[in-house]
């Protein structure tokens, strides 16, 4: 039994379309509809974060590495406090930079 995406009816297997609406029962993939954003290009699935494909994950390693050094930087007793804010900042200005890199050389 093939099921209607639209209706729920279901139809016989070699049906091409629902017997009760008439709609395709094989819809041809949509692209990806894209609108412009205060930011550039939106997608309807969000996979870039900083305007990096994957950006997400890159944005999680670099903290990551980040915690680990703060960690580090603690365990040898260094003044950790008084440079965690320019660290921040930092790691936010290189993804940033990073994707508008990116999105203009490809």
């Amino acid at each position: 039994m093939v099921y209607c995406p639209k209706c729920g009816a279901s139809n016989e297997d070699n049906a091409r379309f629902c017997a009760n609406c008439g709609e395709n029962l094989y819809p041809e993939r949509r692209r990806e509809r894209r609108e412009e954003g205060c930011f550039g290009e939106r997608r309807e699935r969000e996979d870039e974060c900083f305007g990096l494909p994957q950006g997400g994950a890159i944005a999680g390693i670099v903290f990551g590495l980040f915690i680990i050094i703060l960690g580090i930087g603690i365990v040898l007793g260094a003044d950790v406090g008084r440079w965690i804010g320019p660290l921040i900042l930092m790691v936010i200005g290189v993804l940033i930079v990073a994707g508008v890199l990116y999105r203009r050389y490809r």
